[in-house]
This record gives C-alpha cells, sequence and structure tokens, in this order.
C-alpha cells in the first residue's frame, strides 16, 4: 500500500507564503507544529482556514508545537474553533488510523525557553513518550530526537533523549517534525525515516518547500517527489 504525503512544520502564521505548486495534493498533509506566532486565537483560525481549504488533500492532520500556547493554555476555546473546521484532525497524545495508515501525535519537548508544551524532567517525558503505542505507522513529534535533525545553527543539540529511544524501540516507519528551523531535512537511520519539514528558515524567512513523498507501508520505503 502506497500513499501520497505532504509534511510540513514551523509555518508560524506564514503559511499563505507556501507555493500552490509545492502543495501537490494527496492522501494525507501533516502540520508538526508552530502554526502560530504566539498561540492567539485568531492566529490559530487564520491557519485553520487555509489548512482546510487544501482540498487537493483527503486527510489533513496537525499537532500543536512550542509556539502554540492556546492549545495548552485554552484548549476549549481551541478546541472551538477546531469544530468549525471538521476536515481538520489534531492529535494531541493520540492515536488515528486512516485507510490503514495509523499515526500518533504529540507536542511535547524538553524545556525551550519557557514555550509551550515543555517537560523539564526526563522522567516525565519518558512517561509520555512510552504511551506512543507499538505499530505506529507516522509518528508526528514537534520536537526531533536527540541528535537527528536537531542541531541549531550555534551548534546546541535540541532534540530528546526519551523520544530518540522510544523511536528506536517502536521504530515507525516515519517520524515527523519540525521546532529546529535550520536543521530541516532528511535521515534514515535503523530503517526509521526521520523528517525535519520545518518551512522556514532561522531568520522565519520562507525557506524551505514541504516534502512530498510517497510511503510504501509494506516495505517501508520512502520516496521523495
Amino acid at each position: 500500500m502506497i500513499k501520497d504525503i505532504t509534511f510540513i512544520s514551523d509555518t508560524h502564521c506564514r503559511e499563505h507564503l507556501i507555493k500552490n505548486e509545492d502543495l501537490i495534493g494527496g492522501d494525507f498533509i501533516i502540520h508538526s507544529g508552530d502554526i502560530s506566532g504566539r498561540g492567539k486565537d485568531y492566529e490559530v483560525f487564520e491557519f485553520f482556514r487555509w489548512f482546510s481549504s487544501l482540498t487537493q488533500y483527503k486527510h489533513k492532520i496537525l499537532i500543536a508545537g512550542n509556539h502554540d500556547f492556546l492549545f495548552q493554555k485554552d484548549s476549549d476555546v481551541a478546541r472551538k474553533l477546531l469544530d468549525t473546521y471538521p476536515d481538520l484532525i489534531y492529535l494531541q497524545d493520540s492515536l488515528i488510523e486512516l485507510e490503514g495508515v495509523k499515526i500518533y501525535g504529540t507536542p511535547w519537548q524538553p524545556w525551550f525557553y519557557d514555550w509551550a508544551f515543555n517537560v523539564v524532567k526526563e522522567e516525565e517525558r519518558k512517561e509520555i513518550f512510552a504511551k506512543i503505542p507499538e505499530g505506529t505507522d507516522i509518528l508526528v513529534t514537534h520536537c526531533p530526537p536527540h541528535g537527528i535533525l536537531d542541531q541549531t545553527k550555534s551548534g546546541i543539540k535540541t532534540g530528546c533523549r526519551e523520544l530518540f529511544i522510544r523511536c528506536m524501540t517502536i521504530r515507525p516507519i516515519i517520524n515527523i517534525f519540525g521546532h529546529i528551523h535550520e536543521a530541516y531535512g532528511y535521515k534514515e537511520f535503523d530503517g526509521v525515516h526521520f523528517i525535519n519539514a520545518s518551512v522556514l528558515d532561522e531568520q522565519y524567512l520562507m525557506k524551505n518547500k514541504p516534502v512530498n513523498c510517497k510511503v510504501n507501508l509494506e516495505t517501508r520505503e520512502v520516496q521523495f517527489v
């Protein structure tokens, strides 16, 4: 079974700058967080309106990121906004299976400048990521696993060790994330395909393209298009 999937992340209210020809359509478009600047309700609503307009995709899935305070501080408001767009699927420590594809989303990360969804204690992060079930095909996180496309321009590795351990335990086909804009790219490690899909660079300029690919669920092959 082959699925056409587009991955994006870290649009930060600049989603309208993505070129239409780079959103080629398919089975899924998945956004791995930081849809907003400061998590204001109007920022979230504008993103939802844009995301919902991408009718070339059958399924539109997102998680929150460290800028998306609304989902953590006022989740009731976020849910009401989501109810306005029933075609959007929001995951927060939850799993959905669509067309035979199991997708799990979680927004948590190690401490990062007092932004949203920070978890300081390693044991707490370990408990959170232990919830990611075996058999997950696509794991959607905001932060990278430690040592995988997680290095800032100053050389600091910001990824999560507990997430890396869980990834290597359950071995999803893909772990999609963002968070560290300058680490945009792809890496395969021990049969897991890691994708940092941040479309903005570290200066918040639209630099990187959405990641379009064909995913073979039987062979675990990922072909970029």
